[in-house]
Order: structure tokens, then sequence, then C-alpha cells
């Protein structure tokens, strides 16, 4: 089997470590906008380089694994689905629903298959959650709470083109939210701050944001994200029910500190990142990925729930425009259609 891996930056990096090392995976080809750092990549690892995307389907690959930046997802996704290839992509699709429904529908129209990376859902932590809710312990589940806190802001010339606080990082929390919970979505009134860094103002983004979320089956959920969360990097989700509460994320690298007289001690080495963070799950949804190229796993993430994600963030990001709640109703889920 040949991959090919289009962007060789810290998620790409990753994912081709993942995938040169895997006995499944005969061999890649490495791309990125600077054809150098693909080189130095594919040296280190043995693997081939090519000078550009055309190389990439034109040198023949048997499936594709996109992490570029945002702004090329749609595109290539498209270009892979017209040559009947499959598709791992990182989160999100595009950063607007036209861009990710036009996607959707050449996927569609091709059959062929279009995995998203959404690597919480391979993280063991959100894995016992959401046996827990669904095996029933919980008792009926009343509040959910998630965050995400980085621990020192982006470079500024990288924020306009992430989308935004809620399209960049709480997309992940509302995706883990739906597949923990099972439930979707019904309405959302989010707020954003820019009291950071100016650069946020200057990007017309919020360095701390959070939303209330109702869900179709009146359970409340909280979301909250911050770019500047000095102790360290912080996700966690809290399921509360009648029966019982149960915590995603706490452990001996939580950066947390108690004001209890008996209170557990602050961590000793707190996470600093994603990476490091969730670098099983990032290692598992690859390996899934290449399952679901054997025809031995149903794709654990398509398309269709990176819609869903991104119509929740969509939703926020009205909310915090409009400063008012927001019906998920009022988020198209298929084109609009247009005048003649």
């Amino acid at each position: 089997m040949r991959i090919g891996v289009i962007g060789t930056g810290r998620i790409g990096t990753l994912h081709a470590n993942t995938l040169s090392r895997h006995r499944e995976v005969g061999s890649l080809i490495l791309t990125d906008a600077d054809p150098a750092r693909a080189q130095r990549l594919a040296h280190r690892l043995g693997e081939t380089a090519a000078p550009g995307v055309d190389e990439i389907f034109r040198w023949g690959v048997d499936a594709v694994v996109i992490t570029t930046a945002t702004a090329a997802h749609a595109e290539l996704i498209g270009r892979a689905a017209r040559s009947g290839l499959p598709v791992f992509c990182e989160k999100p699709i595009a950063l607007d629903l036209p861009g990710t429904l036009q996607a959707l529908a050449e996927v569609a129209a091709a059959g062929t298959v279009l995995q998203m990376g959404f690597q919480r859902r391979f993280d063991a932590g959100y894995a016992g959650a959401r046996e827990a809710v669904r095996a029933g312990r919980l008792g009926r589940l009343h509040t959910v709470r998630a965050l995400t806190c980085d621990q020192s802001p982006p470079p500024a010339e990288w924020l306009r083109p992430s989308g935004g606080l809620f399209r960049d990082t709480l997309i992940h929390d509302f995706d883990i939210l739906r597949w923990v919970t099972g439930r979707e979505v019904s309405d959302v009134y989010a707020a954003g701050s820019d009291a950071g860094p100016a650069m946020f103002r200057e990007a017309g983004d919020a360095c701390t944001g959070a939303a209330l979320l109702t869900l179709d089956d009146g359970t409340l959920a909280t979301t909250t994200a911050t770019r500047t969360n000095g102790a360290g990097y912080d996700v966690r989700m809290e399921l509360a029910g009648e029966r019982d509460t149960v915590v995603v994320g706490l452990d001996d690298r939580t950066p947390l500190a108690s004001t209890e007289p008996t209170g557990p001690p602050p961590a000793d080495k707190p996470w600093t990142g994603f990476l490091e963070r969730f670098a099983p799950a990032y290692e598992a949804e690859l390996c899934a990925f290449v399952e679901v190229l054997h025809g031995t796993r149903a794709n654990p993430c398509d398309g269709q729930e990176a819609l869903q994600a991104l119509r929740i963030a969509e939703a926020c990001e009205v909310s915090r425009r409009e400063r008012r709640a927001v019906a998920m109703t009022e988020i198209p889920t298929a084109p609009e259609s247009g005048g003649g």
C-alpha cells in the first residue's frame, strides 16, 4: 500500500512517522508547500518526496492523507475523490459551510472514503466516558462541562486562516460532545472575549470563548476555550448524571492547583500541548484509517460528522456576533438553492 501525505508540518510529520512504521503500509510519498521540508522528512524516514501535489496523484497512490493548511482541504478532498482515492483529512473540511458541502458532494458522487481527524474519539478517557454514558452508569445525564485550554497563543499570522476559536479549537469539543453523549445540539448561546493579546482583536477573533449548548434531550452542556492558559495545556470533560459523575482528562499531568489544605499537589510536569497530550490517539486514528483501507473496519468518523461539528461552530459564531441564542435549525445542512 502506497500512501501520499500532503503537508509535512507538525501533524503531517506525526502522521508520516506513524504510517512509515506501520506494517501494512509499503511506502509513502510526501509533499509540502515547502519542498525542502518534505525532502528532509522523507530522507529521515527513508520515504520518497514529491515536488508538489500534482506528482502525488500522477505517480500513483492508494490513499491520501491531507494535513495542509485548512484553506486547501476542500479542494484536495475533491481532487482525491475525482481520482477515486480514499482520504484521511485533518479537521475541518473547510472554514465555511458551502465549501464543506461541496467537498462532501464530491465524495458522495465518487463513492469514496473520507475519514476526518477528530483524534479525541480515539482517546482512552473519552472512550471510557462514552461507555459510561451509553451503559447507563451515570443515570439520566443532566450536565456536561467541556474545556480546551492552550498554554500559549499561536502565531499572529496563523489566526485569520485558522477560522477562529470556535471553528478551530472548540470544534473538537463540539464533535466529542456528540460522540460521547449520542445526542444532537438543539440551540447555542456563545460569547467571546478579546481582552488578551492585541493580535486577537486585530484578527477579529476571541482569545477566550464560552458556549451554552442545549442538547435534544434537555441536557445542558457548557464548552469553554482559551489560548492563554499559562499553567499548561488542559483538556477535560465532566459528565454529571443522576447516579454518578465522571471526568475525562484528570490525571497527574493536569495543570490544576488546589487551594484546599488536603488537595493534591500541582502537577510536576503539566501537559504542554495537543501533540503530547493526544499522541496515542493520533496514532490510533491513523491505524484505524489503514484498517478502513483494508476493509476490516467501518469508517469511524466520516465527513458528515465533521459537517455537524462545523454547524455547531457556525451557530456559535452567529451567536457571538449577534448576541443571541441560535437554534441549529438556522444553520443549513444542504446547499441553499439560488435563483435562475
